[in-house]
């Protein structure tokens, strides 16, 4: 059976966007990488899905890189013993190519839309597209004023933070864990593992579970990990081990999980809302390392205002949902689908012949 496995290279967050698809591969190592280009609805899910069953079905491992604005569409599909790729490359994450035709190359999607049946369209699709970016503004407006409640309640939780007892923790852990491996320093690759989404938080642990047997997961309420994620990134790194960095949605530069495969070791993040919801190999309490003795009125205040406003922000996200899936109604009975089906097909077997 081929490993699957299931991450995000966009998340939503108080700043907007974020947006990790330059990262989805690395192109000085890439034989092939697909840019999808066309507009709503044209079919490119339908593609990316017909390449992964393909690829499932021959056995090689299939990572799924799932769409922040709807988690249950995709916005990539990486093949890595194949050293391919494909992405959609359109806004909000516009790909280009970088190596045209040698390494990485245009998919035109756009071929199979019924242009004069698509004109004949066009108030529709100009009123549900003002309609789900609209949304999308709104969205990001709840979600910003959220994460600003909720970096006020976690400034006074880190005041009380034992970071030296935390350090401690994780060197001893490092010294039990982490062997040498070689004399190359090991490589990163950045994803996140979920976001907050129309459905609320998804979070994709099964990831977690797939490539690592052994869990350590840190209860961690206050994002007091970050440091301590980089420090054993960069200990692994030293050592030869590559890592995935699950990056956090509302700052790409911290590291809020850490996957280490060659070793089927895990460094987790739990809170509430993204609670890991298995028993781990090891359990780290560093909100335990926090001591508050004053403020918990205070914080307990500021928790469920950030919640409410996240809420707000959530419904925004489903009134964008709603609008962009009206978008791809008005698209696809304009669209032949048949012929996108077809041209996922050539694309496989273009893959498999260089398996």
């Amino acid at each position: 059976m081929a490993l699957v496995t299931n991450f995000f290279l966009g998340a939503n967050s108080g700043e907007g966007f974020q947006n990790l698809f330059s990262q989805i591969t690395d192109l000085e190592d890439t034989y092939d990488l697909m840019v999808l280009k066309g507009g709503p609805g044209v079919g490119k899910n339908t593609f990316m899905r017909e390449i992964g069953r393909a690829m499932e079905a021959a056995g090689t491992p299939v990572e799924y890189l799932w769409c922040s604005g709807d988690p249950d569409s995709l916005d990539g599909v990486v093949l890595p013993d194949l050293r391919c790729a494909v992405v959609d490359g359109t806004s909000p994450h516009v790909v280009e190519p970088r190596y045209p035709a040698a390494v990485d190359r245009y998919v035109d999607l756009g071929r199979f839309y019924d242009l004069t049946a698509a004109k004949a369209a066009a108030g529709e699709v100009k009123t549900h597209t003002h309609a789900y970016q609209t949304a999308y503004v709104r969205a990001y407006r709840n979600l910003k004023a959220a994460r600003q409640v909720e970096l006020d309640a976690f400034a006074a939780v880190r005041c009380g933070f034992d970071a030296d007892r935390a350090r401690r923790r994780v060197e001893g852990i490092l010294s039990r864990e982490l062997r040498q491996k070689g004399d190359q320093s090991g490589r990163t690759v950045r994803r996140f593992l979920g976001s907050v989404t129309w459905q609320g938080y998804v979070w994709r642990f099964d990831s977690v579970d797939a490539l690592c047997p052994r869990v350590y997961e840190f209860a961690d309420s206050a994002e007091l990990a970050g440091e301590l994620f980089a420090q054993i990134r960069a200990r692994a790194a030293e050592r030869g081990w590559d890592t995935i960095a699950c990056c956090a949605p509302e700052e790409p530069e911290r590291i809020e999980h850490l996957l280490i495969p060659g070793l089927g070791l895990g460094f987790i993040t739990s809170r509430p809302g993204m609670e890991y919801g298995r028993r781990p190999y090891r359990r780290v309490r560093l909100d335990a390392m926090a001591e508050q003795r004053e403020g918990r009125a205070r914080l307990r205040f500021q928790t469920r205002m950030a919640a409410l406003l996240r809420e707000e922000g959530i419904a925004a996200l489903r009134e964008a949902k709603a609008s962009h899936d009206a978008l791809e109604a008005v698209y696809n009975p304009y669209v032949d689908f048949d012929g996108v089906r077809t041209l996922a097909a050539l694309e496989a077997g273009r893959l498999l012949s260089w398996l």
